[in-house]
């Protein structure tokens, strides 16, 4: 049966480097009878600037009919004046609403070829390999209300709610724990339950599925001690499950553990595995349109999509060696190039992926 993709280019670097991510699944689809149909969408400034609103009914229409959806990045300087409703940043989080892409899986793996790009030691960082499972669609992010007021004395006041409800983590939960038992079956739950009592409830309920889990080893760690941990010792960890902020902060820090941020995928996905896939780095408006950008986590995350969403693992195990021969080969783009390497651009990346596929 053939699966749908929407593909939303986005801003910035988004275009340049989901045209490579295009050109991967071009030649499966014609190669290895891989069964799928693109459609185009616009999201974030790109929709706000012809359309009014990042994320148009139209696009939000598109996205509810496909099986997956693949994005590049949303936002830039250009868009930053706008009122924050209609922000680039509000249809990225008005898709994970609208889809319920509550779960967002986010790997922090080495390639060996990369470990001397890492700002650490090489000891330290080779053979890492983490998965990040980050609470996607509640928490201080989603919570209200939300705003900026006036007091009394006529000084302005910003508030933001941290909620989450028992079932929220819950659900969250048993997403990490059944990755965990596919891995090295480790958890650790990072919150803040010393002073926050939505995490003290979010550690509770942890521990209560790992009561489930008797064959995973549950710890848990406070997020600035994890911030730590994972520049001192991240190998010690295997798959970490926290809250959407922390999520979203811890997961960064990771990705230059590896080398380059422009190395990592990212899923997110619903309760039936559909999902939306995207490189975690941001849309690199300073770069934009040199062509220098690095398309890897993008064909990455076209190859989790494959494996999560289109039930097509032989062909995301083709992606990941294609990547892998590429680096071999010494391959690199300008944030993971280094002495001895030979340095190519977005689209000679993106070619070089699509012939070591062949």
């Amino acid at each position: 049966m053939t699966k749908k993709i929407l593909i939303l280019p986005g801003d910035g670097i988004g275009p340049e480097i989901v045209a490579e991510a295009v050109k991967v699944l071009e030649y499966l689809r014609k190669n290895n009878s891989l069964g799928i149909e693109m459609e185009h969408g616009l999201v974030g400034g790109a929709a706000y600037d012809a359309a009014g609103h990042p994320l148009p009914e139209e696009t939000l229409d598109l996205a509810r009919e496909a099986d997956a959806v693949l994005l590049g990045a949303v936002g830039g300087p250009k868009w930053e004046p706008l009122d924050i409703a209609v922000r680039p940043e509000r249809g990225l989080l008005g898709l994970r609403a609208e889809l319920a892409l509550f779960a967002n899986l986010r790997p922090a793996l080495l390639f060996p070829q990369l470990a001397s790009a890492s700002t650490l030691r090489p000891e330290v960082v080779a053979g890492l390999d983490i998965m990040i499972v980050r609470e996607l669609t509640g928490g201080i992010y989603f919570g209200q209300p939300r705003g900026i007021r006036k007091l009394p004395d006529g000084e302005r006041e910003g508030f933001n709610t941290l909620v989450y409800k028992e079932s929220e983590i819950t659900r969250i939960g048993r997403v990490a724990f059944d990755i965990a038992l596919k891995r090295n079956k480790k958890v650790c739950s990072v919150d803040k339950a010393n002073v926050l009592e939505c995490t003290e409830l979010w550690r509770e309920v942890m521990t209560g599925i790992g009561a489930d889990y008797p064959e995973v080893d549950l710890s848990h760690m406070y997020v600035d001690n994890a911030a730590m941990q994972l520049v001192r010792a991240p190998k010690q960890f295997d798959v970490m499950v926290t809250t959407n902020m922390f999520g979203d902060i811890l997961s960064d820090c990771a990705a230059m553990l590896t080398g380059s941020i422009g190395m990592l995928p990212s899923a997110s996905l619903d309760a039936d595995s559909k999902g939306m896939y995207e490189p975690i780095h941001g849309s690199a408006p300073d770069i934009a349109g040199r062509g220098s950008a690095n398309p890897l986590a993008t064909i990455l995350s076209v190859a989790m999509m494959l494996r999560y969403s289109l039930d097509a693992p032989a062909s995301a195990d083709l992606i990941e060696k294609a990547v892998d021969k590429v680096l071999d080969d010494g391959l690199r783009t300008a944030d993971i190039h280094t002495e001895g390497t030979r340095r190519v651009g977005t689209a000679e990346m993106g070619d070089a992926v699509v012939a070591a596929l062949s």
